[in-house]
């Protein structure tokens, strides 16, 4: 069992149909919250609240969804789910739950007219208290995910949801990251791109610098709508502003996989969970981040499938 199991809850809500999901992170006691947004065209619910400088302490969940800005409706599923369970801050009337959350692009798979909504939020609340199993690659908000998507849909590749997670004595660092990124997807151990944007006739993978170089003077948006997006979660314990600060560092995790990343056409975003219950030097944690994004990444895409013109990596 992963040790996350014992602060955290992962449940996720899948439409196979639609080509969309969502995937909830839950922990009913409350944890320290932090948050990166590098990407361009980012779209979240309630990161201001996770800034340094503002009062929020604890979080309940974070919400990661497909759908575009339709999909953040399912935060609210997520935030009355935890009510009813008497999750959140007690308020003496009711409880509030902290829930924060971004969504991704991925409604040119599938149908654009279904989107994770806040049924589809309550859906994966249930699922995170029945004990579902996490599942990679065509699942939750990985379910529409897609790579490479510069040279357009039928040159793209199917990207996915990953987790992964880095040991280090007591510590522990989970990474869940959604990979929907407008470049291609590069493994450190092979040398190689393992996923990206293909051209027609070619076998080769990962023309995307390539085309942002080929099209160095257009201004215009070459192919918009991606967006990696994710959560890390680790035992360490810092306040706030460190949190903020891991969030940032574990950006380097999707530099190290995603050529080129961080884009103005992705809205990557990281969430950074802290549950609190060992010391840990702030390098430590910070050097697992990166790494448990890096390969909760490769993880995501390796284990996608294929569908329509979008072909995994595993068929190529």
């Amino acid at each position: 069992m992963e040790e996350y199991n014992e602060f955290f809850r992962i449940g996720q809500y899948t439409d196979a149909e639609a080509m969309t999901g969502c995937t909830v992170i839950l922990c009913e006691d409350g944890v320290t919250g932090g948050v990166s947004v590098r990407g361009g065209s980012p779209n979240t619910r309630d990161t201001d609240a996770l800034k340094s400088e503002n009062n929020r302490k604890f979080v309940h969940g974070v919400t990661l969804s497909g759908g575009s800005a339709f999909g953040l409706a399912a935060n609210a599923g997520v935030v009355d789910f935890l009510e009813e369970n008497g999750i959140g801050r007690d308020m003496g009337i009711t409880f509030v739950p902290n829930v924060v959350g971004a969504s991704l692009f991925d409604l040119r798979i599938g149908r654009a007219d279904v989107r994770p909504n806040y049924q589809a939020g309550r859906n994966a609340c249930e699922q995170a208290f029945s004990g579902q199993q996490f599942q990679a690659g065509n699942y939750g908000a990985g379910t529409g995910c897609s790579v490479g998507t510069i040279n357009g849909a039928k040159n793209a590749m199917k990207g996915g949801i990953g987790l992964y997670t880095m040991r280090h004595g007591n510590l522990w660092v989970t990474a869940v990251i959604a990979v929907n990124a407008v470049g291609d997807v590069y493994e450190e151990e092979l040398g190689k791109i393992i996923a990206g944007a293909r051209k027609p006739g070619e076998k080769k993978i990962g023309f995307s610098e390539e085309l942002f170089l080929e099209h160095y003077q257009n201004e215009e948006a070459l192919f918009d709508g991606n967006t990696v997006i994710g959560c890390v979660m680790t035992n360490a314990t810092f306040p706030k502003a460190k949190m903020n600060k891991l969030a940032d560092i574990s950006h380097n995790g999707i530099a190290r996989a995603i050529r080129p990343s961080h884009t103005t056409y992705d809205g990557d975003t990281l969430f950074v969970l802290g549950a609190n219950q060992i010391e840990a030097s702030f390098e430590a944690v910070s050097i697992l981040a990166v790494e448990a994004v890096r390969r909760a990444i490769i993880a995501g895409t390796k284990t996608a499938a294929t569908y329509g013109d979008y072909l995994a990596y595993q068929d190529v």
